[in-house]
């Protein structure tokens, strides 16, 4: 059993806001990285690249010899059937999304006409927007700008809460290989308390991850991620049986750990990918079918993660396996239902030793970090939650029933052209724990219900999609919840 090297002690130092530097330095690499985009590009034209995207990298095309099932049509709700025909935002995640079509500047010149000397294409100079997630109540921002050059992926990120003050930025350079793609990260996080807390208490993620992907086909592939977070808090959050009515502000932690990760059909699920991915960055969709995937599609994703003891540097010592399957079911041509399981565990960690003294809270009693804990409320969990303990243990499994109300229409309301209206009816169920044991304890299952819609709609040239839903949890003494995303692509 390793001890760590300090007990927890009181901290009487001043600590720095680090929210406006951090704002600053992350608006500004946004800045340089949508100017880079603005800007004319020359595009090769024999050459296409391959799909940007963020939180982590699209796999290399497929050896030489494999060739990608042809995937039939889909009825896909708004968003599905939106994005095929947009700029896919391919790579976000560790498995490949659809190709994306090439912007005007990659494309090759029209038949019959004659490329200029040296064999180049002198792209128009165009309008520039950049990926955009917006969500509600939450008041969470997600800009996303990138360039692609050379076979080398360039990309910023700022996640941003107005609400908290909440604020993440990303910085990625992704190299895209014939069998492998690599790709490197630094970030930088702080998360502030409640804005009804009024308090400047905070804590603050720097790390940085290596993550390697090799596409075996094109429904498998495996990845391998490598990350460091040092973690800091000036938060006094940390009471111990002992000492009751005192708080202590958690000393400056080191997480160090390797993921590997193996995943099975369809790439182009977002949520999946994010367990083989940088967690941290995923987009939080409302529903399974934001994702494309086409009639009877499935796929699997499974990983395993080890924070390791880096010859004493790192604080934690643990392994967390996790796994999440989808199946869509087409009921009619148009109507189909998205099912999803997801669940995970803590086979092993340590007992951490505070000099004798005994943490209040279980959760600060094992090398776990905090981060790393499941729970059960979030836009990717059960949507009638609006709060969630967290646990060693998790099981969730959401049902979603999709049926359109209008498809491939031109309907003008509020100066807007509205294309596509789908009805979603939602159901699911999961259960938290410190015990394996709440995998079969059916009577504390929390259960949740909720309807809502997916809809498209155009704004000129741009394109957006909408979705909410009012969810509410059956079981348990929480009140209705309410959620609206809205996202924007060129």
């Amino acid at each position: 059993m390793r001890k760590p090297p300090h007990a927890a002690q009181r901290q009487n130092r001043m600590y720095r806001n680090p929210g406006p530097g951090l704002l600053l330095w992350a608006l500004a690499a946004a800045a340089l990285l949508a100017a880079g985009t603005a800007s004319p590009v020359r595009a090769q034209q024999t050459e296409t690249p391959p799909p940007p995207d963020t939180a982590a990298a699209t796999p290399a095309a497929p050896p030489a010899g494999t060739q990608p099932p042809a995937q039939p049509p889909a009825e896909a709700p708004p968003e599905t059937a939106g994005e095929a025909q947009q700029p896919v935002e391919g790579g976000a995640e560790p498995a490949p999304e659809a190709a994306e079509e090439p912007s005007p500047s990659e494309k090759a010149p029209p038949s019959g006409v004659a490329p200029p000397a040296g064999g180049e294409v002198q792209a128009p100079r165009d309008s520039f927007l950049p990926r955009l997630d917006l969500y509600f109540p939450e008041g969470d921002f997600d800009l996303r700008v990138n360039r692609l050059i050379n076979k080398v992926f360039f990309e910023g990120q700022v996640k941003y809460n107005f609400l908290e003050g909440d604020i993440t930025a990303f910085m990625r350079y992704r190299y895209y290989g014939y069998n492998r793609t690599t790709q490197f990260t630094v970030f930088d996080s702080v998360e502030f308390e409640s804005i009804d807390e009024f308090s400047s208490d905070f804590e603050r993620v720097r790390g940085t991850l290596l993550l390697f992907q090799w596409p075996h086909s094109f429904h498998n592939r495996t990845s391998l991620l490598t990350e460091l977070d040092r973690i800091a808090s000036n938060k006094p959050d940390l009471e111990f049986v002992e000492r009751p009515g005192e708080n202590f502000i958690r000393e400056g932690k080191t997480n160090t750990f390797v993921r590997y990760s193996y995943q099975l059909g369809t790439p182009s699920d977002t949520r999946s990918n994010a367990l083989a991915g940088e967690t941290r960055a995923r987009r939080e969709r409302l529903f399974t079918a934001f994702r494309e995937i086409g009639p009877g599609g499935a796929g699997f994703t499974g990983a395993v993660t080890y924070g390791f003891p880096l010859g004493g540097l790192s604080d934690f010592n643990y392994v967390k396996l996790e796994f999440e399957t989808l199946k869509r079911f087409d009921l009619t041509p148009s109507t189909f239902m998205m099912g999803r399981l997801r669940g995970g565990s803590f086979p092993y960690y340590e007992d951490i030793e505070f000099e004798g003294r005994t943490p209040v809270s279980q959760l600060d009693r094992w090398t776990i970090p905090r981060g790393e804990y499941f729970t059960l409320d979030g836009r990717d969990k059960l949507l009638g939650l609006g709060d969630s303990d967290a646990g060693t243990d998790q099981i969730i499994t959401t049902w979603e029933l999709f049926t359109p109300w209008f498809l491939d229409a031109e309907h003008d309301f509020l100066k807007l052209t509205w294309e596509n209206w789908y009805w979603v009816f939602y159901s699911g169920a999961g259960n938290i724990g410190l015990d394996p044991n709440i995998f079969t304890d059916l009577s504390s299952y929390v259960l949740d219900v909720g309807v809502g819609f997916e809809s498209s709609f155009r704004l000129k040239k741009y394109r957006f999609f909408v979705s909410g839903i009012v969810a509410h949890a059956l079981n348990a003494d929480v009140s209705v919840e309410a959620h609206l995303s809205v996202k924007s692509y060129r």
